[in-house]
């Protein structure tokens, strides 16, 4: 793999296709997002980040080493996931680069356990002790320092610098030893300037003051990344750390769960998660699939039924058989599917990295000659450097660079609870844009298996006699078509007859010989080449017709076809409302696709497709509506898939066409079809407004600052304060409803 084809993805190039969409780069960065999903990727913890700017940083330069051709550095997360084309393990490299940023940082391999499980075990407050005593401390000092103002002396002085050392000895240590790297431009570096500043031209209170404020915004910030990534990460992360295996003495073991294997008889008891897929083999019990599925409704299962990794035993004891290991697991692998997307970046999270670089040195600048010129003119030079502090305290960019990627990660998240996967940034962000719905019919709009819909009698027959009838006759037969019919015979527990003589008829159906006479059971060829009487056949529905005729006499027939769906028609529903073209790509006849339309409310249908004429089909909707997202389950939709604007499998269909996807509905639902576009809607929506009112806010704030509104408490306001703000406001989605 040639490091131009992972590198690309930064180079923000588009190009425009017919309907004016940015298609080729989204197709390129599927190109690097399937092979990245392929190769050997190396993943590492950065322990003790804390910066998102700086984490950036890192990234920049860390995909800058030759050896690496991907790199990319999720702060919701601190994992770096790098693939290089050497066997050389980089750890060093990437610590020595992480360090010269951030010198807390360490770089460590990440393990095979669960992501965020010890951080999950440890208080809230626990690693923020240090902070919280000296933040403690200083906030004394500090009502102290002001509160003996009056004795006057350098009594007030000395206490206030005491309170200023104790707050930021560590903003001043960082500064130095960044300022030895040089790097100017550090947020502890501005800080530390600005303090310093306003301590030299004798305003000590005010230093004290903002740094103390200073501190307690990092300090909400940093609680509220750490809750963020916590809230996101268990709702994601569902994967067993131990198991319960059941012995061939009937006695049960405690085993780590990546020890269990195929085969294994695994007990779980009421209130626990299905560690692994299986079959159950002992028991009866309800499941709550909610937390894979999103579904709330639970599902009984019995004996013979599969359960899915993830889902919560409500009531019985069970015993499963282990089908799937846990590294391919289904919580494993939406855990999987959540961070490699979390590595993919949209259009917008990339701009704002971008812009993040102009940004602050723009401001600094702009700091320096608000100090310089206007005291050079009005001779008042403490009132304009206080006014280029506080322009300072507001060059970091941390509430822009931080807030944009959690607000897409909170939104991956949303949709994993949801059993929704999307594939990265980019694929929520290409979702904001589609403007129409086309989906394949079987598997997707339908359940893909033959049922019987309908029975119809000519008047001499019940339901009940000609389900018989038909299931004596078929009941040998493997075709889909007759193992319905035997299907709903046992459903109503009719019992059948094994017929004394049994004729199939190629391309036509079954001559019978039983109790009540000869038994004639096809299609209407079948009556026809035989001279039956049509007279009292009526078709008023669409599917499959079975005729039946006893004795030379037509007496009925039942209709069978795919089955529906349940959640197709209030699907496309949801859809309309969201101003959404709803179109159906299929290979069937015209007349059931059509049927299908006309129930479920879709708009367009395009019928008797070969594989290769959907794709062109796709072309011809794009070219009158506009951006188009496919959904489809079978392997022949995989090249579909590919060539949509967003291509969404069902995560019941193929392999080849959950790996084409940019997006998988794991539940197989209809639903989440509108579900996904409102999440892609809502994330895109909050990512903007993080984006606009981080802006807004510290370009008021300088302004005020230029007119003599604004003071240094403003600005920290406008840094950290902002960055709380629009942190928590990216995790709203996890609780929005959809």
């Amino acid at each position: 793999m040639s490091q131009a084809s992972f590198k690309r993805e930064e180079s923000g190039h588009q190009e425009q296709c017919g309907c004016g969409c940015a298609h080729e780069h989204h197709h390129e960065h599927r190109e690097i997002n399937h092979e990245f999903n392929h190769v050997k990727k190396k993943v590492y913890i950065l322990e003790n980040l804390g910066c998102a700017h700086c984490a950036a940083q890192m990234e920049e330069k860390i995909k800058a080493l030759p050896q690496v051709d991907f790199a990319a550095i999720t702060y919701a997360t601190k994992q770096l996931q790098v693939v290089t084309n050497t066997e050389e393990d980089l750890i060093s490299e990437f610590q020595k680069i992480c360090s010269s940023i951030e010198h807390e940082v360490i770089v460590k391999r990440r393990k095979s356990s669960p992501v965020g499980r010890n951080e999950k075990k440890k208080g809230r407050f626990s690693e923020n002790k240090k902070d919280l005593w000296e933040i403690g401390i200083g906030a004394v000092l500090f009502a102290a320092g002001i509160a003996v103002q009056s004795v006057g002396g350098y009594i007030p002085m000395i206490v206030l610098i005491v309170g200023y050392l104790i707050l930021g000895r560590e903003v001043l240590i960082t500064a130095a030893k960044n300022l030895g790297k040089g790097r100017v431009f550090d947020e502890n570096f501005l800080m530390g300037i600005a303090t310093l500043a306003a301590i030299a031209i004798g305003d000590y209170k005010e230093a004290v003051g903002v740094m103390l404020f200073y501190r307690v915004g990092e300090l909400f910030e940093d609680i509220a990344v750490a809750r963020s990534r916590s809230q996101i990460m268990e709702a994601v992360d569902l994967r067993p750390e131990v198991v319960n295996l059941v012995k061939e003495d009937g006695s049960t073991e405690e085993i780590p769960a990546e020890e269990a294997q195929i085969g294994d008889i695994l007990l779980v008891r009421p209130g626990d998660r299905i560690p692994l897929e299986g079959i159950v083999t002992v028991g009866e019990s309800r499941i709550d699939t909610s937390p894979v599925t999103g579904e709330p409704v639970p599902i009984s299962v019995q004996p013979g039924d599969s359960v899915t990794s993830g889902c919560v035993n409500t009531s019985g004891v069970l015993k499963i058989k282990v089908e799937r290991l846990l590294e391919d697991s289904m919580v494993t692998r939406i855990l999987n599917s959540v961070e490699n997307a979390a590595a993919s970046k949209p259009k917008i999270d990339r701009f704002i990295t971008r812009f993040s670089r102009v940004y602050t040195p723009v401001v600094v600048l702009l700091a320096v000659a608000t100090a310089i010129i206007p005291s050079l003119v009005t001779g008042n030079w403490n009132y304009w450097i206080y006014t280029a502090i506080t322009f300072l305290v507001i060059s970091c960019p941390c509430a822009l660079v931080l807030s944009v990627p959690l607000a897409f990660f909170a939104g991956i998240g949303a949709g994993s609870k949801k059993g929704i996967l999307f594939k990265g940034g980019v694929s929520i962000e290409a979702l904001e844009g589609v403007k129409v719905v086309v989906m394949d019919k079987t598997g997707t709009i339908t359940e893909g298996n033959f049922a019987v819909q309908s029975i119809i009698s000519a008047g001499k027959f019940n339901e009940e006699e000609l389900l018989a009838l038909a299931g004596s006759c078929e009941m040998n037969s493997t075709h889909p078509i007759a193992n319905s019919i035997v299907t709903e015979a046992k459903k109503r527990q009719i019992t059948l007859e094994v017929p004394k003589n049994v004729e199939e008829i190629s391309g036509k159906g079954i001559s019978a010989d039983m109790r009540a006479g000869q038994v004639l059971c096809g299609n209407r060829k079948l009556m026809e080449s035989s001279r039956i009487d049509l007279s009292e056949y009526r078709n008023e529905t669409y599917g499959t017709e079975v005729l039946l005729a006893l004795n030379g006499e037509y007496i009925g027939h039942l209709v069978i076809s795919d089955t529906l769906k349940s959640d197709a028609k209030s699907a496309v529903a949801a859809m309309k409302r969201q101003n959404i073209v709803t179109a159906m790509l299929t290979g069937d006849a015209q007349e059931s696709a059509k049927a299908v339309a006309n129930e479920t409310g879709i708009d367009e249908v395009h019928a008797k497709l070969l594989p290769q004429e959907k794709l062109s089909e796709l072309e011809k909707i794009r070219a009158a509506h506009g951006s188009v997202m496919f959904v489809g389950d079978g392997i022949n939709d995989a090249p579909v898939l590919a060539g949509a604007d967003v291509g969404a499998a069902m995560g019941s269909g193929a392999d080849a066409a959950i790996e084409a996807a940019d997006v998988v509905f794991m539940t197989s639902s209809m639903e989440a079809i509108p579900q996904s576009l409102k999440i892609a809607k809502s994330t895109g929506v909050i990512a903007k407004q993080n984006v606009v009112f981080a802006l807004l806010v510290k370009g008021l704030v300088m302004l005020f600052g230029l007119l003599g509104m604004a003071n240094m408490w403003m600005a920290v306001f406008a840094d950290t304060g902002v960055a709380v703000i629009c942190i928590l406001n990216s995790i709203r989605i996890l609780y929005k409803r959809i």
